[in-house]
């Protein structure tokens, strides 16, 4: 897989039958492993090892209905309170990020109400500060780490 613009992370790698797979700590089983998991799994381990979320307060691909159509969030870390701090939307690194990229994450944001949004493709990363009073974001240099 392709060196992405994150720490080196200690992921276990397994052949199957399926193709090489990856353990998800969060999920606690072996997925398969494809260029949009390779970067799901680097934000995941930066969250938990470099920014240190608790791996209790993150989620990992779950669904979620947004105009009555059926979506899934790549990765979500919940305040402590059961409300959303962060959503991450993970691309694969040859996807460029653009104003579509921003859009479904503003999108699936006015339904989950995250206070942080990431975009990433694990070359490139973007970090937003929402304020949801005005649905307006402003850029930040990095996401805050963890704290109580």
């Amino acid at each position: 897989m392709q060196p992405l613009d994150f720490p080196s992370y200690p992921f276990r790698l397994k052949s199957s039958e399926k193709g090489l797979q990856i353990f998800d700590i969060i999920r606690k089983k072996f997925v398969l492993l494809q260029p949009e998991e390779w970067v799901r799994q680097h934000v995941v381990h930066f969250l938990v090892e470099t920014k240190k979320y608790p791996k209790s307060l993150i989620n990992v691909e779950k669904q979620l209905v947004v105009n009555q159509l059926k979506k899934r969030y790549d990765v979500v870390v919940f305040q402590p309170n059961g409300s959303i701090y962060l959503l991450v939307e993970c691309k694969a690194p040859e996807v460029t990020i653009d104003q579509a990229t921003f859009d479904q994450i503003a999108r699936y944001n006015l339904q989950l109400q995250a206070k942080y949004l990431m975009v990433t493709n694990g070359l490139n990363h973007y970090y937003c500060k929402m304020d949801l009073e005005s649905e307006k974001y402003k850029f930040l240099k990095e996401i805050p780490d963890f704290s109580r």
